[in-house]
């Protein structure tokens, strides 16, 4: 059974899915749905290290998770994990760690299509000149996300 739940945070609400042993989506949204609200351990997990995050306090997340995808994109969020904190790469990086810089654009797609907001941090990933690009939750929380990071680690950096 899948459960949802809401925790505030400073980009907006960020609705959470799950159900008793993994999550599945972290999405932040414009306004809250109204929603019948249930939490499961791992929802109450991700809430809590969410909350950390924003406070500065955490930069890696260690939540079970179960996001549905093709092979491919399942290697693409794998990818994305091993981003640190407070630096990005590019799409065309993306693409070269996947082993084939020709599927910069699938790898793209598949970046746009996490659901795990946050947590798989395709954030991360800015384009080949390093501007800002193609964030399903809108530029500007990709800039405050990239923003905080950088407060928080120093100084944010292409490449790995």
């Amino acid at each position: 059974m899948t459960h949802r739940s809401y925790t505030d945070s400073p980009l907006g609400p960020v609705l959470i899915t799950g159900d008793e042993q993994s999550i599945h989506s972290v999405l932040v949204l414009d306004h809250k749905e109204q929603i019948e609200e249930g939490e499961t351990e791992p929802i109450k997990k991700c809430k809590q290290q969410l909350q950390e995050y924003f406070a500065g306090t955490r930069r890696d997340f260690d939540l079970p998770l179960a996001q549905e995808g093709t092979p491919f994109q399942q290697r693409v969020w794998q990818q994305l994990t091993t981003i640190p904190f407070g630096q990005t790469i590019t799409y065309m990086q993306l693409a070269r760690l996947l082993g084939d810089p020709k599927t910069i654009r699938a790898a793209g797609t598949a970046n746009g299509k996490n659901k795990l907001w946050i947590i798989v941090p395709c954030h991360r990933v800015v384009g080949t000149d390093g501007r800002l690009v193609g964030y399903a939750g809108g530029l500007h929380r990709k800039k405050w996300l990239l923003d905080h990071e950088a407060r928080l680690s120093g100084a944010l950096t292409l490449g790995l």
